[in-house]
């Protein structure tokens, strides 16, 4: 299955872990566009100069580890394109371009499942596709888990519980579902 990821599911860096680990694990073929990856390393300004630096080198990492992801968008399908958001209708053209079977985003209101299925699309949220790749590989899932926990107590110094880590991270029905 191949699922088109949005900047809002990128950028926050444990949904990034455990989606992206869960695609390394071969459970899905991720894409995105290099409009969404600048759009990712431009909201990262918020933080600081040095989290763009960070998002760069992170969005370098990714382009390597998964070098079939990137999605040229095919030329004048943006402009048949209509989303309730003008400012999206790139993710929906480069999910067509990239011949994908769904859109994994945060943003539902500006991705109608109806215009979606009109494009023969599935909008995923992190969260369900999370819990969905779990109960396909419950094993390959749990040790993504385990790792990003590791990875957020080594960065941050804090002792994190996996559901508050989880929730914390907008994948509450996940974080649950591990426990």
């Amino acid at each position: 299955m191949r699922v088109l990821i949005d900047a809002c599911v990128l950028y926050p860096t444990v949904m990034r872990e455990v989606v992206v680990s869960a695609a390394k694990l071969g459970l899905f073929e991720p894409r995105w566009s290099d409009r969404i990856l600048e759009e990712w390393a431009r909201a990262t300004r918020k933080i600081d100069d040095a989290a763009e630096v960070f998002a760069r080198g992170e969005i370098v990492m990714l382009n390597a580890a998964f070098p079939r992801a990137i999605v040229p968008v095919k030329g004048g399908l943006e402009q048949r394109l209509w989303l309730p958001d003008a400012d999206d209708v790139h993710v929906l053209a480069a999910a067509i371009s990239g011949s994908c079977d769904g859109i994994m985003t945060m943003n539902n209101k500006d991705f109608p499942r109806d215009i979606l299925t009109d494009e023969g699309l599935i909008r995923f949220g992190p969260d369900e596709f999370c819990c969905r790749m779990l109960a396909e590989d419950p094993i390959g899932m749990r040790g993504v888990a385990d790792a990003v926990l590791a990875q957020a107590h080594a960065m941050g110094g804090e002792s994190w519980e996996m559901r508050a880590l989880m929730k914390k991270a907008r994948l509450p029905r996940f974080g649950k579902a591990l426990v």
